[in-house]
């Protein structure tokens, strides 16, 4: 290794000792002396630095493959992330369509039932106050019918009364003892016969005040059942049972 060091010496003093060659920086030196001091160094050198080299080689030849190898892995990789991004995206788009067809046939199909429910119960409500229309005036008819006959039998009996009072106060009235009793049953049936025209036309009014209670009861039971049905129509719960809730009423 001494003589590593020695040939090296050499050599610098050969060089700093040459001849220039103007105007440049280059100079002459002995070839053969040249030559022979880097064989000496090529023979001082051990072998070790043989075997180093050769390592150092491998070394770079490892290097560059691993680097050849980790490039191709990171494209490889690289396209199957672009690929595997690609197909989920695709996927989602999917999935998204299909969602998005669901809901749209989901709110079709709730929007038709719900229109069928509205025509329902609006037809079940026309249904409803028709036939209470109809009640309605079977009811007021019978009533009025009722009041127009116990009228004229209250009529009736009051001009048999008063004509029967008459015809007694016309008999009594040559009776001059019987005068005032006369006077006074005349009376008394007249009265009579008002209270029992009275009390007809009370009769009259009761009855027909009470076909109309029974008749707005019927009608307030029919207006909270379609209220029921559509506070039920509008939270979603169906259309109620009407004919359950008349045969309850």
């Amino acid at each position: 290794m001494y003589r590593v060091f020695e040939a090296l010496d050499e050599l610098v003093a050969i060089v700093e000792e040459a001849r220039g060659i103007p105007p440049t920086r280059s100079c002459v030196v002995p070839r053969g002396d040249v030559l022979d001091l880097l064989d000496d160094v090529r023979e001082a050198l051990p072998g070790e630095l043989d075997d180093a080299q050769d390592v150092l080689d491998h070394r770079d030849k490892l290097v560059g493959d691993a680097r050849s190898t980790a490039e191709s892995t990171v494209t490889s990789a690289n396209a199957q992330a672009e690929d595997t991004v690609e197909t989920a995206r695709e996927d989602a788009d999917r999935l998204l369509a299909d969602a998005k067809d669901q809901a749209d046939r989901m709110v079709s199909e709730a929007r038709s039932h719900a229109e069928q429910l509205v025509a329902d119960a609006q037809a079940l409500a026309a249904s409803t106050v028709a036939e209470a229309n109809r009640e309605h005036e079977a009811v007021t008819g019978r009533a009025r019918s009722e009041a127009d006959r116990m009228i004229e039998a209250g009529k009736a009996s009051y001009d048999r009364s008063v004509a029967e009072g008459t015809s007694e106060q016309q008999r009594l009235v040559a009776q001059t003892e019987v005068v005032q009793a006369a006077h006074a049953e005349s009376a008394r049936v007249i009265d009579g016969a008002h209270a029992e025209s009275d009390r007809l036309r009370a009769d009259c009014d009761l009855y027909v005040d009470s076909k109309l209670a029974e008749f707005e009861e019927f009608l307030s039971g029919t207006v909270r059942t379609v209220g029921r049905g559509r506070q039920q129509l509008r939270t979603g719960s169906g259309v109620p049972d009407y004919a359950a809730d008349t045969a309850r009423r």
